[in-house]
């Protein structure tokens, strides 16, 4: 991990939100341009177009959760303990569009997807913990 806790979290919300971005070119490219679109749209509101769309979005909200988080803990104070594991849950948040995509393509069950939307929320909870610490209260003073 690098040295500050945090780095991680941008670096990798970027690289998973730039990969996100093309599956989501990609599903513009099946609606509007693919051979077969008439099927895709018949069945737009449907498995496994509804959850194809659901692992785009929430891959690029968490993967733009983790680069919000990550700024918070380059920039607010708190204590490194909590500061390391709000960054690891963070990134294990990214479980959750992956178990989709696993789901959808692979037939996994859907335990990544509850242990990724699971890590993601501790990793808010944490966040709020370490911001409101005195950590981080004595450093705003």
């Amino acid at each position: 991990m690098s040295k500050k806790p945090g780095l991680l979290n941008i670096k990798t919300g970027l690289w998973v939100m730039s990969g996100f971005m093309l599956y989501g070119f990609y599903l513009i490219y099946a609606r509007d341009f693919a051979p077969d679109k008439a099927e895709w749209i018949a069945n737009n509101a449907v498995s496994p177009h509804f959850e194809a769309r659901l692992a785009h979005v929430h891959g690029n909200l968490f993967s733009l959760l983790n680069i919000v988080f990550g700024l918070v803990l380059v920039n607010v104070k708190m204590p490194e303990n909590i500061a390391k594991w709000a960054s690891w849950t963070a990134l294990g948040g990214l479980l959750m569009p992956f178990g989709i995509l696993g789901e959808l393509y692979l037939g996994l069950p859907p335990y990544f997807v509850i242990v990724g939307g699971i890590s993601i929320f501790a990793s808010a909870v944490l966040l709020a913990i370490g911001a409101g610490s005195r950590t981080a209260a004595q450093a705003s003073s």
